[in-house]
């Protein structure tokens, strides 16, 4: 049915690699605003996510009106990601194992809301040593656009079966994405969603969110055999 034995891993990039959280609160700080803390940032929906509490929602409600307001906004969080913004703990040596073992495609799929997020990316990932050109698949799709065409594009594109296929995120769009596309779900509640929201509100199965970084490198390490794969290359290198 398929003629590939490979297996497929499609990150999402913020809040699930890459600190996206810190890097909002650092451009709202360099802009006199405050966005307030993780756990409430993560309670907030839609428009209000980025207005902050009630303590912050008056001055933040102020800069960000007008279009010049944005656009300077925007312009901020863009610097903060090509300069400032890095990877969870443990991801940057995740991405350069998988991406060097044979067997193994890895993509990026993500609506970075950057100016020219491709080109932001690419500075971001690459001050963690990670050249995002050698990414099998690479897809910044906008904002409000579903993820599981891309999800299904990428497996098509190397044939491979969707019981080898991952897709990661940290939203219940994004569960709901990889549900759709027929792949495995790897999902994060350190992003823009908390814990309860995706398990109790949206159902998610717990078995299948990780609490934190470390966690999610455990779990997709574990799936890909990646630390029996290091010993057998060791045992043969000895040899």
């Amino acid at each position: 049915m398929y003629n590939s034995r490979e297996q497929l891993i499609l990150f999402d990039a913020d809040g699930t690699v890459i600190d996206a959280f810190d890097a909002i609160d650092r451009t709202f700080a360099a802009n006199g605003m405050e966005i307030g803390d993780l756990e409430s940032f993560q309670k907030r929906r839609k428009f209000f996510k980025y207005l902050g509490g009630i303590k912050e929602f008056p001055v933040n409600l102020k800069k960000q009106i007008g279009r010049h307001s944005r656009k300077k906004l925007l312009s901020t969080l863009t610097e903060v990601y090509r300069e400032e913004a890095t990877l969870y703990p443990g991801i940057a040596d995740l991405m350069r194992e998988l991406m060097a073992t044979p067997g193994i495609r890895v993509g990026l799929v993500t609506r970075n809301i950057t100016n020219e997020p491709e080109t932001t990316l690419g500075q971001l990932f690459g001050r963690h040593d990670i050249d995002i050109a050698q990414l099998d698949y690479l897809a910044c799709i906008p904002l409000r656009e579903a993820k599981t065409g891309y999800f299904q594009a990428a497996r098509m594109r190397f044939d491979i079966n969707p019981a080898r296929s991952f897709a990661c995120g940290d939203e219940h769009k994004d569960f709901a994405a990889a549900i759709g596309a027929g792949v495995h779900p790897f999902i994060v509640s350190y992003g823009f969603e908390d814990h309860a929201r995706l398990t109790e509100k949206f159902g998610i199965p717990e078995d299948v969110v990780s609490r934190t970084p470390a966690d999610f490198c455990g779990r997709v390490r574990h799936a890909f055999d990646l630390r029996a794969s290091a010993q057998l290359a060791e045992v043969i290198a000895i040899r």
